[in-house]
């Protein structure tokens, strides 16, 4: 291959990257892939993730086809449920408003079940997600989340990702800034660059960008998603600044999807200000649901319980970020707290209290008012419940629905000690802005016609999400448009 030139150009090295590398090297064509990153913080936001991905299927024996190394006692001991395609469509529907892009989502929906198969076939191994997606109830592994997880997480997956690459001879090059699309016309032809002090050009046939939102980027993020935006941890990779956002507006594509709006979570209030490798996506503090948060005020903010995790988690960092200080805190008790993700919650890094009274927790609150924080608890503990039987794998409808506030779901009092509390502030994933694409993740101009030569996938390519997110999708889309992507370029 001529070192200045491919048939394809990929900008960027995470799961989509990646996925559509390999599908236009499996299509015949020549791949170049640029990544910003050093070689060691190779894979962007895809090597921060947990690996769940949300996919549609009929029941365990499409589920034993994606993961043929589950055991029988692992069959037989789970309920892994049903999650046909008009369900994963509907919940893309709600969960963003209404907003999804149809023919976006109906793609996603009905296609998701066979990207994961291809991605099995190029030698992806997928695992059953026991310890983050299900609850043991009645002897039995429940699911209440997506079944369905890659090996080694978002850094396995991108591990796998590099070694089939490198396998099929497709040359990554590491420390290369993709700068600007070259243009003849319409049709990109190529891609400038910067390494260090070096620059140039890479012509191709095709370029498909795949290099993340502007989660990394402080200044859009206030400029965009508003006020305290540029004060929010950013939970993955230092990198993702725009670019590709910005290549792609400048060669005329559409802005598209939810600009101001960006997955955000609870996230360790003394984490680093960017992702860390060592710890992937451990910063996370997923198990609100079965706790009371409060903020510096010593009230309690939202319902944690208002729906399961994978339906409220990726919005409830914005409403941490609005509270004073940008932080609060999740307090459990010895009734749940052996409920607790050790991969979230039992690290060496985690911001952590213990008590034995109600009264000693308050004052071990760090900048809250612990006599209001205590009399918040005391209100929490009194309401009335429903009468339902606790249950965290579904929403079980044990209720405090008489609080200004409630609680719709596993409201158990905090009354049991020892008492223990994690200190939480806000975590952006990634930003809902980017530009337009169609089925063929072909990216579209101002007038819905595709830029010749240009491709988009993963998060860049917008119109999915919007104000919230469903867990376990981001995967499955830059997968399933990165293999579109890569085809497509094949075919043109």
């Amino acid at each position: 291959m001529d070192n200045n030139a491919a048939d394809v150009v990929v900008v960027g090295a995470g799961n989509a990257a990646m996925a559509a590398a390999l599908s236009a090297h499996e299509n015949g064509l020549q791949v170049l892939v640029l990544e910003r990153a050093p070689r060691h913080e190779r894979g962007g936001n895809s090597h921060y993730t947990g690996g769940a991905m949300r996919v549609s299927h009929k029941g365990v024996d499409d589920l034993v086809k994606l993961m043929p190394d589950m055991s029988e006692a692992e069959i037989t001991g789970s309920d892994f449920g049903r999650y046909p395609a008009d369900q994963f469509f509907d919940d893309l529907a709600t969960v963003s408003q209404y907003r999804a892009d149809p023919e976006l989502a109906h793609l996603l929906a009905t296609e998701s079940f066979a990207t994961l198969m291809w991605m099995k076939e190029q030698g992806i191994r997928f695992l059953p997600q026991f310890g983050r997606q299900a609850f043991r109830v009645g002897g039995k592994h429940k699911f209440w989340g997506e079944p369905v997880g890659v090996a080694g997480g978002g850094a396995g997956l991108v591990e796998d990702w590099h070694n089939l690459a490198e396998k099929a001879g497709i040359r990554v090059e590491y420390e290369t800034r993709a700068v600007s699309l070259v243009r003849r016309g319409r049709r990109v032809i190529g891609v400038s660059w910067q390494r260090g002090d070096d620059e140039g050009v890479y012509s191709c046939d095709s370029v498909i960008l795949a290099s993340g939102g502007f989660q990394a980027n402080a200044e859009w993020r206030a400029r965009y998603l508003g006020k305290n935006w540029d004060l929010a941890k950013v939970r993955g990779t230092r990198y993702n600044t725009g670019d590709g956002i910005r290549m792609a507006l400048d060669a005329g594509a559409m802005p598209y999807g939810n600009w101001s709006g960006c997955h955000a979570v609870g996230w360790d209030r003394n984490a680093p200000d960017y992702g860390d490798t060592s710890m992937g996506d451990g910063f996370n503090k997923h198990n609100y649901p079965l706790s009371i948060m409060i903020n510096a005020d010593g009230r309690r903010f939202v319902d944690e319980g208002a729906d399961l995790r994978n339906k409220t988690y990726a919005k409830y960092g914005r409403i941490v970020l609005d509270q004073p200080g940008q932080f609060a805190w999740q307090v459990f008790d010895a009734k749940t707290s052996p409920l607790l993700l050790p991969d979230f919650y039992r690290h060496r890094r985690v911001t952590r209290v213990t008590a034995n009274t109600l009264e000693e927790l308050a004052a071990k609150l760090d900048g809250v008012d612990a006599a209001q924080c205590l009399k918040t608890i005391e209100e929490y503990n009194q309401a009335p419940r429903t009468d339902a039987e606790f249950n965290p794998a579904v929403k079980d409808g044990l209720a405090a629905s008489s609080l200004d506030i409630p609680k719709s779901n596993w409201a158990l009092p905090i009354d049991t000690a020892p008492f223990e509390a994690f200190a939480v502030t806000c975590g952006v994933t990634f930003t809902f802005g980017g530009v337009k694409v169609n089925e063929h993740a072909q990216v579209l101009d101002q007038e819905d016609k595709p830029i010749p030569g240009l491709y988009a996938a993963g998060e860049m390519a917008a119109g999915l999400f919007f104000h919230n997110y469903p867990g376990g999708t981001g995967l499955t889309w830059g997968s399933l448009l990165g293999r579109r992507a890569g085809a497509h370029a094949a075919s043109s």
